[in-house]
């Protein structure tokens, strides 16, 4: 066996040009794979510690669609005398926080941006694990008095051409042109999907109601249930208040929707991983390709070498010695391949990550999967050549021009 190792590392090496092409579909495939893998691997754990920072015992109730004669005829609307409702005599219900949102033109000094402009009651940071680094959250006093108050994302200052957003805390600025103190300033949380909390900026919803967006439609409600064993509890809470505040039947269908972080995290966990298998399946075209070029080379290799195969079998090799030497050769070229993909597609992905930005995860099942595919390609492709080099014969081989 060790000379059979040799004899075929040195087969390779003697071509080392044609070995190195040969390697190429492999080098390609493997690195295309361990690369999307890493991404799609990546973009789930992004996703799940972003929805798990959000509550996995959180529920999120929006207004659906309101139904006549069986017909939809518009979007319905909630108000805050719904989140009140929510919040009279809770059986599973922890925490209530009404929402309301719009972009303004925000204005500190000579520095103003369009941003994100939140309305909600101070369990809104409870709800959504809001931790204050600087400063101080509103409270209910202020959302009552209607104070005209604001406690800013992290990244709202970079927003407004400040370096560090925590030294806005004291200072006045000016939201549609109105005039607001900031108490306090936000933990960074990350973007989450098409909207960064780390930008927005965030007022009690009495104030914002009556003071900036003179509307007394909201649009959501968070619900924080108990505990994560009572979410089927305090969902059912939810449909029974709230049916019971819109005057709707029991046979009528529900004007609003409760979709909990559970479930909505289950489908983005779903959908990455769908998007990573399309990825890898597509680069894992590349290895096919990979394989058959190296059978391919293999086969020439056999009709060059013919005399050489006879001569070893005059001298006494069988015909699973020469198999063997054949499949070790088609193994070591995939194998080699298989490792400078491995490397390749490692070092892609930290660059993804470095240039982009993105999140990457090579996981150790990714690389022993990587490395037990490419023996795989070179056993399974390299058979039939080594097969059809056993077979031949020895005086055939040997007349053989």
């Amino acid at each position: 066996m060790g000379e059979i190792i040799r004899v075929a590392f040195d087969a390779v090496l003697a071509n080392k040009l044609r070995s190195l092409l040969t390697m190429l579909g492999i080098v390609i495939g493997i690195a295309a794979v361990i690369t999307m893998v890493a991404l799609g691997e990546g973009a789930q754990r992004s996703v799940a510690q972003r929805l798990q920072g959000l509550g996995t015992n959180v529920l999120t109730v929006r207004p659906g669609q309101s139904f006549t004669g069986g017909m939809i005829r518009a979007q319905a609307s909630m108000t805050i005398d719904d989140a009140e409702a929510l919040r009279e005599n809770p059986r599973h219900i922890q925490a209530v926080a009404p929402e309301i949102e719009s972009r303004f033109q925000v204005e500190y000094g000579a520095k103003n941006a369009n941003l994100s402009v939140v309305g909600t009651w101070p369990d809104y940071f409870k709800v959504n694990q809001g931790q204050v680094t600087d400063g101080r959250l509103f409270t209910d006093a202020e959302d009552k008095g209607r104070r005209r108050v604001v406690v800013l994302g992290a990244l709202a200052g970079a927003q407004l051409g400040l370096t560090d957003t925590a030294a806005l805390v004291g200072e006045s600025i000016r939201i549609r042109g109105i005039p607001f103190q900031v108490i306090g300033v936000l933990a960074e949380k990350g973007a989450q999907g098409f909207n960064n909390p780390d930008e927005s900026l965030y007022i009690p919803l009495s104030t914002a109601q009556f003071r900036v967006m003179g509307s007394d439609r909201i649009r959501s409600i968070a619900v924080q249930a108990v505990s994560d064993t009572s979410m089927d509890d305090a969902m059912a809470e939810i449909d029974q208040k709230l049916r019971r505040e819109h005057r709707l039947r029991p046979e009528q269908p529900a004007d609003f929707n409760i979709r909990d972080q559970a479930s909505l995290l289950s489908t983005m966990q779903e959908t990455t991983q769908t998007f990573s298998l399309l990825l890898a399946g597509i680069a894992a075209i590349s290895l096919l390709v990979g394989g058959i070029g190296i059978m391919n080379i293999m086969l020439v290799s056999v009709t060059e070498r013919t005399r050489e195969i006879g001569l070893r079998k005059a001298l006494g090799a069988t015909g699973m010695d020469i198999m063997l030497q054949f499949l070790v050769e088609s193994l070591v070229l995939c194998l080699a391949g298989g490792t400078l993909g491995l490397l390749l597609g490692m070092g892609g992905a930290a660059m993804l990550q470095r240039m982009a930005g993105w999140t990457v995860v090579v996981a150790p099942e990714a690389i022993i999967v990587a490395i037990a595919f490419s023996a795989t390609v070179g056993v399974f492709f390299g058979i039939w050549p080594a097969r059809r080099a056993a077979s031949l014969a020895p005086i055939e081989s040997l007349r053989y021009e």
